[in-house]
């Protein structure tokens, strides 16, 4: 298999190695308090809880792209397992950003 293919989060490391450890939760914490909602349901002009922070340029593993808070988006859990992750598996077109590098659809 090309190694540009093999995805970062099938190497043999747990989610803590991969950078997701009490740091990343107390920032996610923080981010989701100020940031509540989806916002790819407000775009369809629907209002639900945002439960995940998304990384909107997937980070393959680097820290600095980790933690850019301007990388970070709100999402409900359907539109992050669904939608998001079509757009990552390149099955949709990709996304566009706006001037702030939220997802315009």
């Amino acid at each position: 298999m090309n190694q540009s293919l093999i995805s970062w989060r099938n190497e043999k490391r747990n989610s803590h190695e991969r950078g997701y450890g009490v740091a990343w939760q107390r920032a996610r914490k923080g981010f989701l308090m100020s940031h509540p909602l989806c916002v790819m349901c407000t775009e369809e002009g629907k209002t639900t809880a945002a439960e995940v922070v998304d990384h909107i340029q997937p980070h393959r593993g680097n820290q600095e792209l980790f933690w850019d808070q301007s990388n970070w988006q709100s999402l409900c859990k359907q539109h992050h397992d669904s939608d998001k992750a079509r757009q990552e598996h390149g099955t949709r077109e990709r996304a566009k950003f706006d001037p702030k590098g939220r997802v315009v659809w």
